[in-house]
């Protein structure tokens, strides 16, 4: 026989479980749907693959349509690891950057563009040596940076940078740092890769010259896949941000979006500041700029509102980059801010406009804080430091995502309302760009807007299309600015 005592607790667990079961089905449906990230799929992909019938890549050209869709699925995973393995190379170009750039571990004078331009143009060999003798001091410095940079990676500290350094040369490359026989091959590979980064940039600066004989218009399109066969790199810089604000103020002029209506924003390839695009500095830890710069810009224009309404998802292959995002965010769960450090070398002649968006970056974010103090060697540098508010950096998702071939599976309730791609379409062709731009369309809501400084094709049954641009001149240095597409999405 059940005692009274014992059938009122099997009553109180019965009742608490069903209260349980209750309250886990109220928290469903409730909770946004899980984020995941999907391959782009055949059925998507198939009318790019009729349009682009003569710019297919080797193992799709001249398949029948039931071929290209029994192969799809291994094709897209095969080339997933293609694309990701273009990342080596560009670490391998950040590495350069940093050889060049680097004030942390020599006192070796930086080498500026001006100098590897004019370097370029004699080709120095895979030894570093230049037979004019007017630029063979350019030489020995670049050699002696070499050696300094393998001492400093031989006792990196905590130094990141460094260790990016040692990981890449003795882990990925195999070169032997601990013996004099491994540095000097490591030194010999560190003089070939500038030799082979200035002989690309060479080639690229007659391919653009070309296209301007063309018009602009011309210099555009090729400007906009030209890194096509180059390594992915993650380095970035402040002022294509810039620019998107100046586009988003225009698009807001133009009433294209209203006031506070921007609530979900994407960030194809946020970047990370190693030694950044423009005669990269590395007297501060490494930093993630784009993700700030833009809920600062739509709160600034009134874009959006409330900055905790506002949800940003950054879309990168990079584990670095990814991995930096996800512990910045950890840091901003328990409290802890994000510091930015702003650097505006004053000898780069940027337009006034341009040195007020510096000035005034952050304000809607964080505040001001004691600024690192740029090195001797680079007395030019002003320097201003931002403390972002741990709410700020919290609002941030990293998604592991190549969004040539990938995209996040959202319901249309969720998608976004805004989405920035600078500086990262510009790594691959046409026929990715465009697999790009129908993942992008999956995941943008009708009347939302991708900008991008890239022109890219507008095929006809594409929801995707320009409306306008608007142009940036960032300083009085020639072919120094921005064009930024606004590409809308179409209603279903």
């Amino acid at each position: 026989m059940t005692s009274s005592f014992s059938l009122k607790r099997k009553l109180l667990c019965a009742c608490l479980l069903l209260l349980a079961a209750t309250g886990a089905a109220l928290l469903a449906q409730t909770r946004p749907q899980a984020r995941r990230v999907v391959y782009l799929s055949y059925e998507d992909a198939k009318p790019f693959l009729e349009a682009g019938a003569d710019i297919l890549p080797q193992g799709l050209k001249g398949k029948s349509q039931p071929e290209l869709a029994r192969d799809w699925p291994n094709w897209v995973v095969r080339r997933d690891a293609e694309i990701r393995a273009r990342l080596l190379k560009g670490d391998e170009d950040t590495l350069v950057n940093f050889l060049l750039f680097g004030t942390s571990y020599t006192k070796q004078p930086r080498i500026t563009q001006q100098q590897l331009n004019q370097i370029g143009q004699q080709q120095p060999n895979a030894a570093g040596t230049i037979n004019n003798p007017a630029l063979a001091g350019l030489a020995n410095s670049l050699q002696a940076r070499a050696d300094d940079l393998l001492r400093a990676m031989a006792a990196p500290g905590s130094n990141d940078r460094l260790l990016f350094a040692r990981r890449l040369l003795a882990e990925q490359k195999g070169f032997r740092l601990d013996t004099p026989e491994g540095r000097a091959k490591a030194k010999a590979y560190l003089l070939e890769s500038v030799v082979h980064v200035l002989g690309e940039f060479s080639n690229y600066a007659k391919i653009l010259e070309t296209a301007r004989a063309q018009g602009a218009s011309e210099e555009f399109i090729e400007r906009s896949n030209i890194f096509r066969t180059r390594g992915l790199s993650s380095d970035t810089t402040l002022l294509p941000n810039y620019a998107i604000e100046e586009a988003l103020k225009a698009i807001l002029a133009r009433k294209l979006l209203a006031p506070g209506t921007v609530r979900r924003v994407a960030i194809i390839g946020p970047g990370l500041d190693f030694t950044d695009k423009q005669e990269g500095y590395d007297f501060y830890p490494q930093q993630s700029i784009q993700p700030f710069a833009l809920i600062d810009s739509l709160l600034r224009l009134g874009l959006t509102t409330r900055a905790d309404a506002l949800q940003v998802t950054t879309f990168d292959l990079s584990p670095r980059v990814n991995d930096h995002l996800e512990r910045a965010r950890e840091r901003a769960q328990r409290g802890q801010g994000y510091v930015l450090q702003l650097p505006y070398d004053t000898q780069a002649r940027w337009k006034p406009e341009a040195v007020r968006y510096w000035e005034q970056f952050g304000d809607r974010i964080g505040s001001p804080m004691q600024a690192i103090a740029a090195p001797s060697a680079i007395s030019t540098v002003k320097m201003r430091s931002l403390q972002v508010r741990p709410a700020i950096a919290a609002l941030i998702t990293p998604l592991d995502t190549n969004i040539v071939l990938q995209r996040l599976d959202i319901p249309a309730a969720e998608r976004f309302d805004l989405i920035i791609a600078t500086n990262i379409l510009v790594y691959y062709d046409t026929f990715e760009q465009s697999l790009a731009l129908a993942n992008i369309e999956r995941m943008l809501r009708p009347g939302g807007f991708l900008l991008s400084n890239n022109a890219l094709v507008e095929l006809p049954f594409s929801r995707m299309h320009s409306v306008d641009y608007s142009t940036v001149v960032y300083s009085e240095r020639a072919g120094d600015g921005d064009h930024i597409v606004w590409y809308q999405r179409a209603a279903d």
